[in-house]
């Protein structure tokens, strides 16, 4: 049923290019124009900076991570993680531990994130995330924002500060 609705569409799109285009144009050529056409019309434009598109990826990298391995803080789990941290960030988290995880800065510890608004500080540089964290249970479905910066070092992009 879906194909030969499909074709009967394809055969009314093509009649009309024939009204458009000249005869000496094949129903293949109206074809790939059609295509070229609808995928033009359907392209979802990216409006954010590429700073934060490159960032985005990083600092989603980082979360799953310390999400993905309980979320503690101890000297190991801050080792573990020292990739994906700026050098000025991780020494200060190893010279002063914080009483509270330094990365979702909460000891509530959420089930889920998501990386939202991104605002570039520094061009080519320095952007801010704006992060969510979900806490979801049968008695409780609550959500709070806090600020992740990230730096681009080198070629990478590390986290440098989280603050409420």
């Amino acid at each position: 049923m879906f194909i030969r609705e499909s074709i009967f569409a394809f055969l009314r799109v093509s009649a009309s290019l024939r009204l458009i285009l000249p005869p000496k144009y094949s129903a293949s050529r109206r074809l790939i124009l059609l295509f070229a056409l609808c995928s033009a019309a359907c392209s979802i434009p990216n409006l954010e900076p590429p700073e934060c598109d490159q960032a985005r990826d990083a600092v989603r990298e980082f979360y799953s991570l310390h999400f993905g391995n309980d979320q503690s803080f101890k000297a190991e789990d801050l080792e573990r993680r020292r990739g994906y941290l700026t050098e000025r960030f991780f020494k200060n988290l190893q010279a002063e531990p914080p009483t509270v995880d330094p990365f979702t800065r909460t000891d509530d510890v959420p089930k889920a994130f998501r990386a939202g608004e991104c605002r570039v500080i520094e061009p080519g540089r320095r952007v801010a995330f704006e992060l969510v964290l979900f806490w979801k249970s049968d008695t409780r479905t609550d959500q709070r924002a806090i600020s992740v910066e990230a730096e681009k070092v080198g070629d990478k992009w590390l986290v440098d500060s989280v603050s409420n």
